[in-house]
């Protein structure tokens, strides 16, 4: 049995204490967002199994979904190899973007069409969130 510390002793936390975490759908294969999280955040995800991030804008932890009831939960947590990043597969409960979409990566440019929907909002994200989220 391992414990966290096995898995802590491996990465590189940046100056900040926080590490990338890139979020993925398990059974799509869709990457859903980028987050950073620290240690008590891992920590807090894999106690869990629901997926937990350090919102910098804020200063706080947070369960991803805690607002939307939206959550993430835990499938399978790799790290790169040199433990600079994590990927984390998860199973997305409706969407995974605040604006109402599955992932945050709703959108492409490319130089003729310019930006470019490519999903439909899951959700109305003033219907979920309230003022000031």
């Amino acid at each position: 049995m391992h414990d966290l510390n096995d898995l802590l002793s491996r990465l590189k936390f940046n100056a900040d204490n926080h590490i990338p975490a890139i979020i993925q759908d398990e059974p799509t294969g869709r990457v859903l967002t980028l987050c950073y999280m620290t240690r008590e955040a891992l920590q807090k995800t894999i106690e869990e199994r629901f997926v937990y991030v350090f919102r910098r804008s804020l200063g706080k932890l947070m369960k991803k979904g805690e607002s939307s009831g939206h959550v993430q939960e835990l499938v399978d947590l790799s790290l790169d190899c040199e433990g600079k990043s994590l990927l984390i597969r998860i199973r997305q409960h409706v969407a995974g973007c605040h604006r109402g979409y599955f992932s945050c990566y709703y959108e492409s440019f490319d130089t003729k069409d310019g930006f470019q929907i490519r999903e439909e909002r899951l959700f109305d994200p003033g219907a979920v969130y309230k003022k000031g989220s």
